[in-house]
């Protein structure tokens, strides 16, 4: 049976944040299912593995600092008009209020807020999407829905994408569609820096599924959001969570 609603046949995707973790899975899938994947990543060596793993041909590695303004707007004048834009980039440094430095409050803002605020402005304004583009942000239960000690440079960072996103959602109407997933703890290497391996197992009791998630569990969700199947959704966050929020 040919029918498949979540096809992405014949749709340019780029996909930042694509040498490892969501941000691979989500350019596997996103191959596997027809698109072809400009990946970028300012880990070189991991946009080539990533690249290796995709089915098809005609997919593009752009290594990128997507937080300096000029390796910004070289990356968008090269890109071909897209159908698709996964913002996947992402760092944390757990840090209790008191001891938040301006050092790393400036470099998670600049990685996880500002470096995709300022790409996706630059999109728009070289109108480098196609008619009924669609855009998917990874944000986090963290800072949105959920709290933690330690937890508020990430989750502000976070929080400030997901307010971003929902006005990018109302500008951007009809034309394109702008949505994020919001997912609970991932077995990516974000998890492992975040927590030691007794604190993981500790936490994942706290989850009703009893485990983390993993980057394809993720990367499946941001698909239907790319897809045509999804095409009367926008500004909306969807949660993976394996239930955590249900506390």
């Amino acid at each position: 049976m040919s029918y498949n609603p979540f096809s992405l046949e014949g749709k340019t995707i780029l996909v930042t944040g694509a040498a490892g973790g969501i941000g691979r899975a989500t350019s596997i899938e996103c191959a596997k299912l027809g698109a072809k994947l400009v990946l970028t990543d300012i880990n070189e060596t991991g946009l080539t593995e990533t690249k290796a793993l995709l089915e098809g041909e005609g997919h593009e590695c752009v290594s990128a600092d997507l937080t300096s303004q000029e390796a910004l707007d070289d990356l968008v004048n090269s890109l071909p008009m897209l159908d698709g834009f996964v913002s996947n980039a992402g760092v944390t440094k757990p840090t209790p209020v008191k001891m938040i430095s301006k050092e790393a409050l400036e470099r998670i803002m600049s990685i996880n807020t500002y470096g995709p605020i300022y790409l996706t402005q630059r999109l728009l304004k070289k109108k480098k999407f196609n008619a009924n583009a669609s855009l998917v942000f990874t944000v986090s239960i963290g800072g949105v829905y959920t709290t933690a000690p330690g937890n508020a440079m990430y989750g502000a960072s976070k929080g400030a994408l997901q307010v971003f996103v929902r006005n990018v959602a109302l500008e951007g109407a009809p034309r394109i569609r702008c949505n994020s997933v919001n997912p609970g703890m991932v077995n990516t290497n974000l998890a492992g820096r975040a927590y030691s391996d007794d604190d993981k197992a500790k936490d994942m009791e706290t989850y009703p599924m009893k485990r983390y998630g993993e980057p394809r569990d993720v990367a499946l969700a941001i698909v239907y959001l790319l897809s045509d199947a999804s095409s009367w959704v926008t500004g909306h966050s969807l949660i993976i969570d394996g239930g955590k929020t249900l506390y």
